[in-house]
């Protein structure tokens, strides 16, 4: 693709996520949304028609036959994932897919071996990655600007109440905490250390069967641990700290998307560094996506794909050690 070519993005669903990615899309010079798919073809209207976008498709296959259509963002419920990036990639679009990237481990290997094996990009949209901020401190970590990390806490809790009705309680769609909120500080944790060589979790698990208030320790045989949590009852500080042997870094409520962060190294004085841009904004994983495609690359190192398959099999972990599944995985196992 040449590298001044305007990217024609294609967007599938249409929920909350859809509209702020779109939205944060029109900001971006060289993006353009040529159509937009949903499983009904009154939504796919209305949303085309909020938006400006060109052609609804009122099923997904019409997207995905969409000649004008480089990439296809999934927007869908993360259960939808593993069919509907599948089904893209399988038509030869490129792919940011929603995270967590799929149910569990299984389905998130067979998405990258299609990816792989065809040659097509994709990408999970595991947008704190691809923050300014949260960039600078991997690479401070990198650097060895706090010396050999020992600790990383972070969580994620919201309020709710949620009631038994809510996609968040629902098994059928990998409802609970873990895949919705505890994918950001195990992917904050693993973005520092890698993938953790023990996994030990406790959850408070609902009538349905999900997760509800779901606590983790991640050890690492450097003798690093993780301390994380996520929560659908508890409104949690949002935060994340990373102690090393020289020092610590110390991210304020939002750790996903930080304003700012504090560099405190030993014996110094505290250093702050300010996120200069939105950190609100989905513009800068769109824009990984778009520099790649330009560049003929088929995996951002920004988000690879081996680290996203690492913390699909942590989530895997942890839910296989507080007794989470979700009723499509025992319909496999029994088959």
């Amino acid at each position: 693709m040449d590298a001044n070519r305007t990217v024609r993005w294609g967007i599938l669903a249409t929920g909350g996520i859809a509209e702020r990615f779109t939205r944060d899309l029109s900001t971006l010079h060289g993006a353009e949304v040529v159509a937009v798919a949903s499983r009904t073809e009154a939504s796919a209207k209305a949303f085309a028609d909020r938006f400006g976008i060109p052609r609804a498709y009122g099923e997904w296959a019409g997207l995905f036959a969409d000649e004008d259509v480089d990439v296809v963002y999934v927007a869908t419920p993360h259960h939808a994932h593993r069919m509907a990036a599948g089904l893209a990639l399988e038509a030869g679009k490129a792919v940011l897919c929603e995270k967590a990237l799929t149910l569990n481990a299984r389905e998130a290997e067979e998405l990258v071996t299609l990816s792989r094996d065809r040659g097509l990009f994709l990408m999970e949209a595991m947008w704190m990655y691809c923050n300014p901020l949260v960039r600078r401190i991997a690479e401070l970590v990198r650097d060895g600007a706090i010396g050999e990390v020992r600790t990383v806490q972070a969580d994620f809790g919201i309020a709710g109440p949620f009631d038994a009705g809510h996609r968040l309680r629902d098994p059928a769609v990998g409802g609970g905490a873990l895949l919705d909120l505890g994918v950001y500080p195990v992917s904050f944790a693993q973005l520092l250390l890698g993938e953790p060589s023990t996994v030990q979790a406790h959850a408070r698990i609902s009538p349905e069967g999900v997760d509800l208030n779901t606590g983790m320790l991640l050890g690492w045989d450097s003798g690093a641990s993780a301390l994380l949590s996520c929560s659908l009852e508890a409104d949690t500080p949002l935060t994340a700290s990373v102690t090393g042997t020289e020092g610590r870094i110390d991210v304020p409520r939002g750790f996903f998307f930080p304003e700012r962060f504090t560099l405190l190294r030993n014996g110094a004085e505290p250093e702050e560094y300010v996120n200069e841009e939105d950190p609100h904004s989905l513009r800068h994983e769109a824009a990984e996506v778009m520099r790649c495609l330009r560049a003929g690359e088929a995996e951002s190192p920004l988000v690879p794909l081996d680290g996203s398959l690492a913390v699909m099999r942590t989530l895997d972990a942890v839910r296989d050690r507080v007794g989470v599944r979700y009723p499509q995985e025992a319909l496999v196992r029994q088959a």
